[in-house]
This record gives C-alpha cells, structure tokens and sequence, in this order.
C-alpha cells in the first residue's frame, strides 16, 4: 500500500518540478505565485478537514513545522530553476532520501540496511560526477547551491511528515496547517517586495527623467498581473497538495527512508521533460552521472526495506 501511495506522489512531485521550471521563465513574481501555490492547498486541506470532520488536535501543529521547510525548500528549488540548469537542481532535489535515513536512525531508530548504505555512496558519486561535468565549474554552479538548499529543507520537511503520522495528527489539519504557514510567509514575502518595487516606481516616476520613464515602462511590458500569477499559483498548487497528502498516506503505512526514497523518483519525470521539451542537452559525464544516481535511487527503492 505505502509503494503505492509513494510512487503516486512522486507523480504528483514531478508535476510540480516540471510547472516550477516553466513558471520560472516566466515574466512573474516567484513570491506572489507561490502565494498562490500554498493557498491553494490551505483551501483544499481545509475543505477536507471539514468534510470528513477532522480532528484538530495539539499534534496537527506539526504541520507549522512542516510549513516553514517547505517554504524555504519551495522558494529554494523555484530559485534554483531560475538561475540554473534544470536537470542539476532536479537531480539535487532527489538527494533528501539519503539525509532521511541518516535521520531516521537517530531519531526513531530505523536501522537502515547494508543496500540503503551502498545506495548512499552511488547516488552521491552520481552527483558529483554530474557537479564537476564539464560546464559546471566552481565559478558558475548554475542554481546548485539553491537545488542543495532545496535538498536539506526537503529531509526536513520528510522527517516533520513522518513526526506527524507519530504523533497519529489527522491528515487535512496538520496539511492545513503546513500550507497556511507557507502561504503567509510567501504573502508577506511578496507584500514586502512589492511595497519595495512601488516606493522605486515612484521615486523614479518623481525624477522625471526619460530613463525611468523607459525603465517603468520595460517593468511593466510583458509581466503577469497580479491576478493572472496568483491563479496559476493555485493551479501548481493543486499538485502540491495532494503530492503531499499521498506522501503523508505513505509515511503512515511504510518506512521513512523508503518512502522518501521512491518519492523522490520524481526527478525521472523532471529530467525527461528538460531533455524532451526544453531540448537541454546533457553531456556524456553529466548522461553517466545522472545514471548513477538513478540507480542509487532505485536500489534504495528495492533493497531499503
């Protein structure tokens, strides 16, 4: 049941990957879209708290918990699709299994097995092959500090999941929670910056001079409205939450490390679309190291339990 639950969020995942690379081309405000994506699964959660009568319980709180790593591991991979290559910080996403079942043997004593340790090293090896292929260079490391980012708050974010179904919290509560966390921070995020962007507006604006007219004007031609972002944001959001929601179905059922792992097979579905629809071209080292990673991934799959 839980490599079902698993191997469905990892679906819902690579969706999310694959609209957040798209999205991040876009002529949009990151923060507001974001916004969006975790209002939308405040509503959702909360609209199945209330149809199921959920129980909101001191437990559900996790999901605080919960919400701020994943604000800062949402923000940190959408960063990362912006200013780097795609299939690096896809691939760098994939890693939070290996720190979850480091993790879990500390907190809650699940002993990880021989094959869950020689997966470690695989998929590490794969990683670094990709890291020193021949276009990424310690001066340019194309979003991989953001995508390494992403990849610690992600564990976190796994293990706070996990703590949750522990504490046996009700599923739509502690997701209700984690998502109302994360959109008031991306709201005050985005409030803050566009407070910032009018104060510049007008002090430009009061210059009078033909420069910021032309640099207002360039601000505003093509970018998305307000309206237009935060819509597409409950779209993208969607995705995230039922991901969630799966993911958290799958913790209660399976093994930390396990469930994390196969969860995180996602990055297939993000690497296939960067190959096939934003024709990114690998090179023959960064080809074998995503290889390498993958099948450290799979092996955790198959031998983690």
């Amino acid at each position: 049941m839980w490599l079902t639950f698993s191997i469905l969020a990892a679906f819902c995942f690579g969706l999310r990957g694959i609209l957040y690379h798209w999205t991040s081309q876009q002529p949009l405000s990151r923060n507001l879209l974001l916004f969006g994506t975790f209002t939308s699964g405040a509503i959702i959660n909360l609209a199945g708290a209330l149809m199921f009568s959920s129980e909101w319980t001191t437990a559900c709180l996790v999901g605080v918990m919960m919400g701020l790593f994943s604000f800062g591991a949402n923000a940190s991979m959408f960063k990362g699709f912006a200013e780097g290559k795609a299939s690096l910080v896809a691939i760098l996403t994939a890693l939070p299994p290996v720190f979850v079942v480091i993790l879990a043997l500390v907190f809650w004593n699940e002993q990880p097995q021989v094959m869950q340790w020689i997966s470690f090293v695989i998929i590490v090896s794969g990683i670094l092959l990709v890291r020193y292929s021949n276009d990424i260079t310690l001066r340019n490391l194309q979003g991989a500090q953001w995508g390494l980012l992403a990849m610690i708050l992600f564990a976190f974010n796994d293990l706070s999941g996990k703590w949750s179904t522990i504490l046996s919290a009700e599923l739509f509560p502690t997701m209700f929670f984690m998502f109302i966390t994360g959109s008031i921070c991306f709201g005050a995020w985005w409030m803050r910056d566009r407070r910032a962007e009018m104060q510049r507006t007008q002090q430009l604006a009061a210059a009078g001079n033909q420069g910021s007219n032309s640099y207002i004007a360039a601000a505003k031609e093509g970018s998305w409205s307000i309206s237009k972002t935060f819509v597409v944001g409950l779209g993208v959001g969607i995705t995230n939450a039922v991901g969630m929601m799966l993911l958290l179905t799958a913790f209660d059922h399976g093994k930390t490390g396990l469930v994390s792992a196969v969860s995180a097979s996602s990055v297939l579905i993000v690497l296939l679309y960067t190959r096939f629809v934003v024709k990114e071209k690998f090179s023959k080292a960064e080809v074998a190291g995503i290889s390498i990673a993958f099948a450290g991934i799979i092996i955790m799959r198959l031998f983690g339990a």
